[in-house]
C-alpha cells in the first residue's frame, strides 16, 4: 500500500489518512551508508524512543511488537513487515498495523539518494483502529503520529 520501492507513490486505499513527508538527513556516500543501514535496523524506530523487540536487520514477514513510550506509559505496537527495498539508491521498509495496535494501517521508512543528498521519506495509510479504546482515541493519535514522524527525521539526522 505505501510501495517503498517506487520513487512516486500511486494514489492510496479510500478509507485511510495519507501523509508523505520527506527531509534530508545528510550528504555523500557516508551519510548514505549508514542511514541505509541503520533503516533497514530499525534505528528510525528505536532512535526515537520505542524499542523492537527483533531489532536485527528487518525481512518481509518478520511479526514485531514495537512498544511506544509515551508519559510513563508503555503501549506496544504488533506490526509485521510488508515490503523491504535495499537497492543501490534506495533503501527501506514498510509494515502494516495487526490487531491490537493503535492505528490501522501502514506506514514506510524510505532513505534514497540523488547525487549527494540523502533523504527520509515517510509514507503512511492510517485510519481508526476498530477497538477501543483507540478508536475514540484517534484524532489524539494523529496529533502524536505527527510529532513522531519529526522524531523519526532526528532518528537519522548526520
Amino acid at each position: 500500500m505505501t510501495s517503498p520501492a517506487l520513487q512516486e507513490w500511486p494514489p492510496s486505499h479510500n478509507g485511510y489518512r495519507r501523509s508523505e513527508v520527506s527531509a534530508v538527513v545528510g550528504w555523500g556516500d557516508a551519510a548514505w551508508e549508514r542511514a541505509a543501514r541503520d533503516v533497514l535496523r530499525w534505528k528510525v524506530k528505536t532512535a526515537s524512543g520505542f524499542t523492537v523487540d527483533q531489532p536485527g536487520r528487518v525481512s518481509p514477514g518478520d511479526r514485531v511488537a514495537v512498544t511506544a513510550h509515551f508519559l510513563g506509559m508503555a503501549v506496544v505496537e504488533p506490526v509485521e513487515v510488508a515490503e523491504v527495498v535495499d537497492e543501490p539508491h534506495r533503501a527501506g521498509f514498510s509494515y502494516r498495523t495487526l490487531p491490537g495496535h493503535p492505528v490501522s494501517g501502514e506506514e514506510a521508512f524510505i532513505v534514497h539518494r540523488h547525487g549527494g543528498e540523502v533523504r527520509l521519506t515517510i509514507r503512511s495509510l492510517t485510519r481508526a483502529a476498530p477497538q477501543q479504546p483507540w478508536r475514540a482515541l484517534f484524532p489524539v493519535l494523529l496529533v502524536v503520529q505527527s510529532i513522531v514522524r519529526r522524531r523519526y527525521v532526528k532518528a537519522l539526522l548526520d
